[in-house]
């Protein structure tokens, strides 16, 4: 009998911890959800500002296929969080916040690209791939991912990605 009350309390522990992890493992994942569109947008910006000197919203309407209500709708979003800065009819600009968060996100999705074309993944397939995955990608597996390449475990590819 206190063999199965022993089993029993272990068991109970047991779904206490497993509860606890899947609560932690589903508000991460709604958290990455939510700054999913932030990121995607300031890392545009920040492209066509590096590549053309500035960015219209005509430019994120082109990159995302989407409408100009839908970029029009993310920019204020973007301005409201002090990540942008634009005036109607004028180009889009990144706040320094922006800027850092492009900058983070630039470097996760490039160490998550070239993890995946060093496994042999095609550059299609790692383009693709790792837009998601860079808004899900652990602290821990981004270092371990660097580590892995630094090392020389997988020989990084340098060939060239589509456009995001």
């Amino acid at each position: 009998m206190a063999a199965l009350r022993s089993a029993n309390t272990e068991m109970q522990e047991f779904t206490i911890q497993l509860g606890e992890v899947m609560e932690t493992t589903h508000s991460r994942t709604r958290k990455d959800h939510s700054t999913e569109l932030a990121e995607d947008y300031v890392e545009a910006i920040a492209d066509f500002i590096a590549e053309k000197g500035q960015c219209r919203a005509v430019d994120l309407v082109s990159h995302f296929a989407v409408t100009h209500a839908t970029v029009n709708h993310a920019i204020a979003r973007l301005v409201r969080d002090d990540l942008a800065t634009t005036q109607p009819y004028h180009p889009i600009d990144l706040t320094s916040k922006g800027r850092k968060l492009a900058a983070h996100c630039k470097r996760r999705h490039d160490i998550v690209e070239s993890f995946l074309l060093a496994m042999g993944v095609d550059a299609t397939t790692a383009a693709v791939d790792s837009e998601g995955i860079e808004h899900h990608v652990s602290k821990k597996t981004l270092e371990a991912m660097q580590r892995i390449m630094q090392q020389g475990l997988l020989k990084k590819q340098t060939a060239p990605s589509p456009a995001r």
